[in-house]
């Protein structure tokens, strides 16, 4: 931890830390039920925690109890972030739609890119981390669910747009990302999910230098068992562990 004079020491702690803590254990519990039934390893499936609106010193809080992977979907908030958890051991990754002119303020702040998904996008990411001598993973959002409202990539799409980013040796390509069908019963969602882990499949066999199709980033905090079911890596949760969320 920072020494108490440091300007990156923490504050006092947020009214609601026991109840953060107490929401993250039950996320953790059940995820580890959803691998038990599905016959799958725990350590196979990683805790990501979606953190849009959520104050620096309520992530703080997440991060001393055991989360160690933490993702924006606002360039704006990463920064800061950043900045007032400095202190912490964590992996920081995006999970929003990202416009190009904010490539330079979300780069140096990230190990992985979660939502790729056009090759003009691709492109400029590349010359960025080309000039610095830098690489980051990337994952390839795909909208398996077809609705219009979602970002990512058609699913027929996909095979060639892979193909395109692998020849990027700065981007290194580590999976596929969705978020499946919004919709209150969960079995709905189920083929969208499906169907990432199909394209995965699809993708992997076309052996691909430099791409390794080993994360599916899928399921939240209404769907998290269904979607470690059907071969989730990472799942995002946000309001689970950190309640509704703030404007």
């Amino acid at each position: 931890m920072s020494d108490p004079g440091d300007g990156n020491a923490p504050g006092p702690a947020p009214a609601d830390a026991e109840a953060i803590r107490t929401r993250l254990a039950a996320v953790e519990s059940r995820i580890e039920t959803a691998c038990v039934a599905s016959g799958r390893d725990r350590a196979a499936v990683r805790l990501l925690l979606a953190t849009k609106t959520v104050d620096p010193q309520r992530v703080r809080v997440a991060i001393e109890a055991g989360a160690n992977l933490v993702a924006e979907n606002r360039v704006q908030e990463v920064r800061p972030k950043y900045e007032a958890l400095t202190d912490l051991n964590y992996e920081r990754h995006f999970i929003g739609h990202l416009q190009s002119n904010k490539i330079n303020a979300l780069v140096p702040y990230v190990s992985c890119i979660q939502s790729l998904d056009r090759l003009s996008l691709a492109r400029k990411l590349q010359a960025k981390l080309e000039r610095e001598g830098e690489t980051r993973e990337v994952l390839l959002q795909v909208n398996t669910s077809g609705e219009d409202s979602k970002f990512g990539l058609e699913p027929e799409a996909l095979v060639d747009f892979a193909t395109e980013v692998s020849r990027m040796d700065s981007l290194r390509i580590r999976g596929l990302m969705t978020i499946g069908l919004f919709t209150e019963d969960v079995e709905l969602a189920r083929p969208s999910l499906r169907r990432l882990r199909e394209l995965g499949d699809q993708v992997r066999q076309l052996n691909l230098d430099g791409v390794v199709m080993d994360e599916l980033s899928m399921g939240m905090s209404g769907d998290l068992e269904v979607a470690i079911e059907e071969g989730a890596t990472i799942v995002r949760v946000g309001s689970a562990v950190f309640g509704g969320r703030q404007p």
